[in-house]
């Protein structure tokens, strides 16, 4: 009996051990390089069956998490399924709770528990501080962030309210700054990437687009100087320029008159290609367009 109660003390006190270095990599967002390091200070102390423990903690630290602002649909939305597809968990934001449950969902049912919808409005910094910590308190890691939410007012500036100006702004510019200061350090300790979806209208002006123009201008300027800012911290930053992609964008209801445009899992492969490039190289910019767009 006493070689049993002494066997199961051993059992306690290794498990213990093994799981105090998890929780410690889940409280300070460390990377599995920090745990493999604690392991190899403790392992001579801790029974021979405690690897077992260690490799079924150091998968589950090791799944990448990404979080979508704008995912319940759309681009933000296929993005999603393309990386739940690749094994990578998925935290999308919604401006209703409901939106984001339901699109949460339908993305369970492709991997269940890969996807989590969060309440979250782009235009409140605490808000996406909030997203921000959902998914760390989920899944105790933040490797990328997809700075997707987008909203596009078109009229002659003579008919261009200022309300309509603002809600632009704010949300295509200044809601990619807030997701940005909400994630910059949670992204450090991954050394993660950091991707915004801008618009080709961010290089190319056209009539009725003032405000849609400006947003997506800075947006562009704004994505390449933080790239410059925040590769010597190891976090990779690129900008994607789509032309016409099929969304529910600016109310348009996707139908098959759109097959010739950019789908939205086309933009969400290439989100998945720029992750998994080699760490030594950056697209910073990337520009797409449709293949053969519609004879006028």
């Amino acid at each position: 009996m006493k070689q049993l109660t002494r066997r199961n003390l051993t059992i306690f006190n290794g498990f213990n051990k093994a799981f105090f270095l998890f929780n410690k990599i889940l409280t300070f967002n460390r990377t599995p390089q920090y745990f493999d390091q604690k392991w190899a200070k403790n392992e001579p102390r801790l029974p021979s069956f405690v690897p077992i423990a260690y490799k079924i903690i150091k998968i589950k630290i090791m799944i990448k998490t990404a979080l979508i602002t704008g995912g319940s649909k759309g681009i933000g939305y296929a993005t999603a399924a393309v990386l739940i597809k690749e094994g990578i968990k998925v935290a999308i934001t919604s401006r209703t709770q409901a939106a984001a449950d339901e699109a949460a969902a339908a993305l369970n049912a492709l991997k269940s528990g890969y996807a989590l919808g969060i309440v979250s409005d782009v235009r409140d910094f605490e808000s996406q501080q909030n997203a921000v910590n959902q998914v760390l308190s989920t899944w105790g890691r933040l490797d990328y962030v997809i700075a997707n939410a987008g909203v596009g007012h078109f009229a002659p500036i003579q008919n261009l309210s200022v309300e309509q100006w603002h809600e632009t702004i704010d949300i295509n510019l200044t809601g990619v700054f807030y997701s940005i200061k909400a994630s910059v350090e949670a992204l450090k300790a991954t050394q993660g990437y950091f991707i915004s979806i801008a618009s080709l209208a961010g290089t190319n002006f056209f009539e009725t687009a003032a405000a849609y123009n400006a947003s997506k201008f800075g947006l562009v300027g704004f994505t390449q100087a933080i790239m410059l800012d925040l590769r010597k911290d190891g976090i990779k930053v690129s900008t994607i320029m789509p032309g016409s992609v099929a969304t529910h964008f600016n109310n348009h209801t996707p139908n098959a008159h759109d097959a010739w445009k950019i789908q939205p899992e086309d933009i969400g492969q290439i989100v998945l290609d720029l992750i998994k490039m080699p760490a030594r190289t950056l697209p910073s910019k990337v520009e797409v367009r449709p293949t053969m767009p519609p004879s006028k």
